[in-house]
């Protein structure tokens, strides 16, 4: 099949619009032949992530969970430690992770989105 190409520019927009907007083109909302059970044939990329508007407060103050499933292996970093760590491109990624239905097809749309600083 013929795939779709989608871009994003992220220059100046909020993290949420830009996560938002990626998820409903990778659930296939907008396309003709819409399924819920099937990925959608496209590919969404996001441009210049690193020049989205988030706050300094924001970058603060949001915290991002994960859990190891041990005694004491909760670790809770915020926004501004992960950008540090790993870039604006994990912040994207976990923004329209979460916006995408948590079924099978999660890892599948997940996998046609890139995220370019």
């Amino acid at each position: 099949m013929n795939e779709m190409k989608y871009e994003i520019d992220a220059t100046g927009k909020k993290l949420g619009r830009v996560a938002t907007e990626a998820a409903h083109v990778l659930l296939g909302k907008g396309s003709v032949n819409f399924a819920k059970n099937v990925s959608a044939d496209v590919d969404v990329r996001i441009m210049n992530a690193s020049k989205l508007d988030i706050n300094d407060k924001k970058m603060d103050q949001k915290e991002y969970q994960r859990y190891s499933g041990h005694p004491g292996g909760q670790k809770i970093e915020t926004a501004r430690k992960i950008v540090e760590k790993k870039g604006y491109r994990e912040l994207v990624l976990k923004a329209v992770y979460g916006m995408l239905p948590a079924n099978r097809l999660r890892k599948e749309r997940l996998k046609k989105l890139t995220v370019n600083n």
